[in-house]
């Protein structure tokens, strides 16, 4: 599964040169709108996408084995770029990514009725399912079953600070009445799921917002070394650890549903088998795994090919 890394370059450099008129589509045409309600196809060769970041090429190594013990050849493509890999996907030049409900949901509604449109990801992981479907189906598009795992917004402090507060939870820091400055990114000021939502469904003290961006090794490092008392990151952040941080539950449920689930092109990959090789990862992997693995890649230095077949093995997904 595995591609040498001139090789890769040059792949991705047609890839993206073939997609770029894509990149405008909404869908399939009028005269193709067929091949939406069409039985579902099952190609040998399935082409999965990653996004390009550690985790989205973890999943897809994930995906790609799978799917080769499953019987089909398979081979992995970068594009780093939503607008450009989600028409890919329609069109059936790439057949399967890994996505987040809640963030995917929301991205095709902007692209369905607008960047005003009104978000339709939400905490409730069943009303965004059903919205990202509503929104898939048409483009021809089938979600599969969103697994266990979920990568979502989440706030970490120091294991000192959380010590001497006695804190676990969001809803904790909330009770305290603690003053809270938030390393975050400069929209963090008007997003409803950080400093508004913080404040109205926690009650946490924001005194303000250290625009160091999200999950950034500076916002890190300022709250472990104090200046800072909370930082913004998300569920899978591999680091943590190095940092002396720890998340705090969203115990109150604040952040959206965005379990990882795979999204495939309905005409190529819709049939009942790659959703069933698919469906006994998403049975098995958990937020926790992802974030092992995430680190085992971004700190250990390992390939995401061998940190996911060794997953497989383990787990006994894989032969």
């Amino acid at each position: 599964m595995g591609t040498s890394f001139p090789a890769a370059l040059t792949r991705l450099a047609l890839v993206l040169l073939a997609l770029l008129p894509l990149a405008c589509g909404a869908g399939p045409a009028l005269e193709d709108r067929g091949r939406v309600t069409a039985a579902p196809g099952d190609s040998r060769h399935l082409t999965i996408g990653s996004a390009g970041f550690t985790e989205s090429d973890l999943l897809a190594q994930l995906y790609a084995r799978l799917l080769g013990d499953a019987g089909y050849r398979t081979s992995i493509l970068t594009v780093a770029n939503r607008e450009l890999y989600e028409p890919a996907l329609e069109s059936g030049r790439i057949d399967v990514v890994p996505e987040y409900a809640a963030t995917f949901a929301d991205w095709l509604n902007a692209k369905t009725h607008g960047t005003d449109a009104r978000p339709v990801g939400s905490p409730d992981l069943g009303a965004t399912m059903k919205a990202l479907r509503a929104l898939a189906t048409p483009r021809g598009l089938t979600v599969l079953t969103p697994g266990r795992a979920v990568d979502q917004n989440a706030f970490a402090v120091s294991a000192a600070y959380a010590r001497r507060h006695r804190l676990k939870t969001l809803g904790d820091l909330g009770e305290r009445k603690l003053p809270v400055r938030l390393a975050a990114g400069d929209e963090c000021v008007r997003r409803p799921y950080c400093a508004p939502g913080l404040r109205k469904v926690y009650g946490i003290h924001i005194t303000g917002i250290d625009p160091k961006g999200v999950g950034t090794t500076q916002a890190k490092r300022a709250v472990q070394q104090g200046r800072d008392q909370m930082v913004l990151t998300t569920t899978t952040d591999a680091t943590l650890d190095s940092f002396g941080l720890v998340l705090l539950a969203d115990d109150k449920r604040l952040q959206n549903a965005d379990h990882v689930v795979p999204v495939v092109n309905r005409a190529r990959a819709g049939g009942a088998r790659v959703a069933k090789a698919l469906d006994r990862l998403g049975e098995v992997l958990t937020t926790a795994d992802l974030a092992a693995m995430n680190r085992q890649v971004d700190s250990a230095r390992r390939l995401p090919a061998d940190v996911a077949r060794a997953y497989l093995e383990d787990k006994g997904l894989t032969g």
